[in-house]
């Protein structure tokens, strides 16, 4: 009985309402509200049972709003546990109720899409997804304003691809619910892929990470840094899931290590410290694109397992960067040094972020990490094509490392802070310190995120691959070696750059597209306006000659008249006394533009009838 009244608890609704309660009670009372509600989305994704629930018909198409697997429960474990932690967060940051009010409903959304079982429900939560972190971005104010329209310009773009998919999808299966196939092939598969790439950073849509994520409140970083990216890579799998067979697998994986590389080279380049984490969202998701692409049973293990730590070690990340700013009010990593010692648990908590996204050994993205590395290394686990693919992932790998190394010595160990603040507020500093335990926890005892891993079996943590079967042993002698030598190389290679590299500041040249995009945006509205202002003038003049002739049919005859040749016609006196005949005609845009489209509906219909 438990059990079936847990498939009745639909977690997207229990955020929801706990996202209202937000604005109407006091203070804490409403945070304490948000942060249970995300810890019933924990319990619940730990416990519910497999399967369909809430299963019906909406406008006469089958749709499954929450659907339990493996998969749904793994990232709903991660997403119930990061949002407990990020409400407390909030909360010691002063972060306004309006502000975790949208922050809340956000993540239902993004629970939302996580739970999907169909692509209908997907594509309804994939829209509030991006309208309400938009909400998030906007509250800030400020630059943040036109970064959120930039923002909303992407997400939009890809929510409209992601809805062609579907549509043409269901055009050639005649359902929205999942299957095994994932997407269908052909159009949709390519339609999806574009869609989903805007969100999940593809290389030339990514633009809107490092633009957005360092610009609103602290707290909305942490929210954005994770829901949407993870989220969304989720639904590509789920688009391209273990033993599709898609054409476009190839293609994916490679776009997964070219976007690893480049994250991770532009991040080394930036002096803005949440610019710099934003553009390893790109890189860390870079792996686990690749790891989809892959489709092996290895490979969706290592990309689930590293969406999952994701959520863990990069929220943490912008949490520990997010103290140094609230405290110290500087963005420039170079402006500062030498914290450690002035803020120690925050240097703590951003030392236990670091040393789990850069696969250092005893923690959670060295086991997930290497699951992918094993993946695509053709002398492991890998096919003889995804050759470059693993050395692609291992620069990426070392420019994580240097970034890392970068970060974390001009903060916290360069020279003497010439600041005396102090360290992370009791909320911050559990939230923090609640992420990084579990960061070493699933480090250390790795089966337990191998039980947690999907298409990973038995107690022997077992697996498949095409020369048959083997087993998990992340911290093997080989294993080790790998990671050693990775840390030296980026160790020694910092040493060499770090001079030049607090000399450079160069801009990505993918922000071209800005420019591209608001002068194409100015040309379009012109166009559209000028189109407008032409189509009124001529409706209201053609209005206006008509009430006219109404009034004056004599003259207006005459009018006519006196233009044909050898015709003669006599002045007259005007009907209406030498008054001109006038009408006025006032409305808005808005007014005008619904009898436009009513105009042109009733047009349309008598066409097609």
């Amino acid at each position: 009985m438990e059990l079936e009244l847990l498939s009745l608890a639909y977690p997207p609704l229990i955020v929801f309402a706990a996202a209202l309660l937000v604005l109407v009670l006091p203070r804490i009372a409403g945070f304490a509200v948000g942060a249970l509600s995300l810890a019933a989305v924990l319990a619940i994704s730990l416990v519910a049972p497999e399967g369909q629930h809430l299963a019906g018909t909406f406008l006469g198409f089958e749709v499954v709003p929450f659907y339990v697997d493996d998969f749904s429960r793994m990232v709903g474990l991660g997403l119930g546990f990061l949002g407990v932690c990020s409400v407390i967060y909030a909360y010691s940051s002063e972060a306004s109720r309006t502000l975790v009010a949208f922050a809340l409903v956000y993540v239902s959304s993004s629970i939302g899409a996580a739970f999907a079982g169909d692509w209908l429900v997907l594509l309804f939560m994939w829209e509030l997804m991006a309208v309400t972190s938009t909400l998030v971005v906007w509250h800030y104010g400020g630059e943040a304003v036109r970064a959120g329209f930039r923002y909303a310009l992407f997400h939009g773009t890809g929510g409209v691809l992601v809805m062609m998919a579907v549509a043409v999808h269901y055009v050639q299966t005649g359902t929205f619910v999942y299957t095994e196939a994932g997407i269908a092939d052909g159009i949709p598969a390519l339609l999806a892929v574009l869609g989903m790439g805007v969100n999940v950073a593809f290389i030339g849509f990514h633009t809107w990470l490092p633009d957005t994520y360092p610009r609103p409140h602290i707290a909305a970083s942490v929210f954005l840094s994770v829901y949407t990216t993870k989220t969304s890579a989720f639904v590509l799998y789920r688009a391209f899931p273990v033993g599709g067979e898609s054409d476009l697998s190839i293609y994916i994986a490679y776009m997964g290590g070219l976007m690893a590389v480049y994250g991770a080279t532009f991040a080394l380049l930036q002096h803005d410290m949440r610019a710099l984490l934003s553009y390893h969202i790109q890189a860390q998701l870079g792996y686990i694109v690749a790891a989809i692409g892959i489709g092996s049973n290895l490979a969706v293990a290592g990309a689930m397992s590293h969406l999952f730590n994701n959520i863990l070690f990069k929220s943490l990340l912008f949490m520990a960067v997010g103290v140094v700013i609230y405290r110290t009010g500087e963005e420039d990593l170079y402006d500062l040094g030498g914290l450690w010692r002035e803020m120690p648990l925050t240097a703590i908590g951003f030392g236990l972020g670091a040393l789990s996204i850069t696969a250092i050994p005893g923690f959670n993205g060295y086991v997930s990490k290497g699951m992918i590395f094993d993946a695509a290394n053709p002398h492991y686990y890998g096919q003889p094509e995804y050759q470059a693919l693993y050395w692609l992932l291992w620069l990426g790998a070392i420019g994580t490392l240097l970034s890392f190394i970068k970060l974390g010595y001009y903060v916290f160990f360069h020279g003497e802070s010439d600041l005396e603040v102090a360290d992370a507020k009791p909320g911050q500093t559990v939230a923090m310190l609640g992420l990084g335990g579990a960061c070493l926890l699933f480090g250390v005892w790795w089966q337990g995120l191998a039980d947690l891993a999907p298409t990973i079996y038995g107690s022997d943590f077992a697996f498949s691959y095409s020369g048959g079967e083997s087993h998990l042993h992340p911290y093997s002698p080989g294993h080790l070696e790998t990671a050693g030598i990775l840390t030296g190389v980026a160790a020694v290679a910092f040493v060499v750059v770090k001079k030049p590299l607090s000399k450079l500041d160069l801009g990505d040249p993918a922000t071209v597209v800005y420019p591209a995009t608001y002068y194409l945006s100015r040309w379009t509205m012109l166009a559209v306006t000028g189109a407008y202002a032409i189509v009124d003038a001529a409706v209201v003049g053609a209005v206006k000659r008509c009430y006219w002739v109404g009034n004056n049919p004599v003259l207006a005859v005459d009018a006519v008249a006196r233009r044909l040749p050898l015709v003669d016609v006599d002045d007259r006196q005007p009907t209406d006394g030498g008054r001109p005949s006038t009408i006025h005609l006032r409305t808005s845009i808005g007014t005008s533009i619904l009898l436009l489209t009513l105009v042109l509906t009733v047009i349309l219909w008598l066409l097609v009838v």
